[in-house]
C-alpha cells in the first residue's frame, strides 16, 4: 500500500521541479513531486532511483505516495494544483543535511565518487554538475555522519546527453575519467551494473499505470523497451569510451 500525504507544509526553492514538502501518515516528512513534474520525469525519477539503490548508491528512502483529492481541493496554497491529486513520488527528508558544495568533494571516498559518476554515465544523467565556479550537483551532505546522499534522478535517460560535457562538468568527473582506464574497475562495475539492471523490469512493473499516459491514452515518451536496450550497453567495450 502507498503512503498517504496528510499535510502540505511548504515547497522547496531548489531544483527544477521545486518539490513540495509534505507530512505523511507515517509521521515522516517527504519531498514530493507530482503532476507538475511531468509523467516522464516521475517515471525516470522512480526507475533510476530503484537502479541507483540496487547499484549501491546512498539514495535516501523513497516511495510512491498518495495525495488525496480533498487535500488539494481544500488547500489554501495557490500552487497546490502543481502537486495534484493522485500518486506522486516522495523522497524522505533526511535530518542534518546541507547542500553539497565543492569543498565537500575531498571528503567523499574515492570509490563512492566513481560509483556516482559511473552510474550517471550509465543512465545518461547529466544533471549533476559542479566546478569551482558553481553548478547543480543534486547531492546532499549529511553533516551528522559526514557522508553523501544522492538525490534527484528525474533527468536520467536524457536523449540529449552530451558525453564530452559530462566528462568535463560532472561533480566527480576526475574519478570518472580514472575509472574508464581501470580494467579491474570495469569488470567489478559490470558485475554490479548487472545486478542493478535486473531491477529495471521490476521497477517498471511497479510504476503507477497513470504515469505511463500523458492524457487520454496518449503515452509518455518514456519507451520501456528502448530504455532496457540502452541500459544493456554496459556489456559493450564502447561503454567505457567517451567518444
Amino acid at each position: 500500500m502507498t503512503i498517504q500525504i496528510v499535510e502540505i507544509l511548504g515547497r522547496s526553492i531548489q531544483g527544477i521541479t521545486n518539490p513540495f514538502y509534505c507530512r505523511c501518515e507515517d509521521g515522516k516528512t517527504y519531498f514530493v513531486k507530482g503532476v507538475g513534474a511531468g509523467k516522464q520525469s516521475l517515471i525516470s525519477e522512480y526507475v533510476a532511483g530503484r537502479l541507483a539503490r540496487a547499484f549501491g548508491l546512498p539514495v535516501p528512502d523513497f516511495d510512491i505516495v498518495d495525495v488525496p483529492p480533498e487535500l488539494i481541493e481544500w488547500s489554501a496554497r495557490g500552487d497546490a494544483l502543481e502537486l495534484g491529486a493522485g500518486l506522486a513520488f516522495g523522497s524522505r527528508e533526511l535530518p542534518h543535511v546541507q547542500e553539497f558544495s565543492f569543498s565537500h568533494i575531498s571528503h567523499v571516498p574515492e570509490q563512492t565518487r566513481k560509483d556516482v559518476a559511473l552510474f550517471d554515465w550509465w543512465v545518461h544523467n547529466a544533471d549533476r554538475t559542479l566546478t569551482e565556479k558553481g553548478g547543480n550537483p543534486n547531492l546532499l551532505w549529511d553533516q551528522e555522519h559526514s557522508r553523501l546522499a544522492v538525490i534527484d534522478h528525474n533527468q536520467a535517460f536524457d536523449a540529449d546527453f552530451d558525453p564530452q560535457r559530462f566528462a568535463e562538468l560532472h561533480v566527480f568527473h576526475e574519478s570518472f575519467l580514472a575509472a574508464l582506464d581501470d580494467l579491474v574497475e570495469r569488470e567489478a562495475c559490470r558485475d554490479r551494473l548487472a545486478v542493478a539492471f535486473a531491477e529495471f523490469d521490476l521497477a517498471c512493473n511497479n510504476v503507477p499505470p497513470e504515469w505511463w499516459e500523458v492524457d487520454n491514452g496518449v503515452p509518455t515518451s518514456f519507451n520501456r523497451d528502448a530504455t532496457r536496450k540502452f541500459l544493456g550497453r554496459f556489456m559493450d567495450n564502447d561503454f567505457w569510451r567517451i567518444a
